[in-house]
């Protein structure tokens, strides 16, 4: 039996996701989407993290 092919990353995450990856709190994440340090997309009434900022955001930590 052939494994199954990994599955793709997602593109957004919700916020409690989002917050529990880059281990901050929910205020915090939002005090970030705020300052334009993440990406914050809104889909109706739901805001969802773009996964790519969140990996811009520990880049530029990493540089910094």
């Amino acid at each position: 039996m052939t494994p199954a092919p990994p599955l793709p990353e997602p593109i957004c995450v919700r916020v409690n996701e989002a917050a529990r990856m880059i281990g901050v709190g929910r205020t915090k994440l939002y005090a970030m989407i705020a300052s334009g340090e993440v990406e914050a997309v809104k889909l109706g009434k739901a805001t969802r993290i773009t996964t790519a900022s969140l990996h811009d955001l520990v880049r530029r930590q990493r540089e910094a």
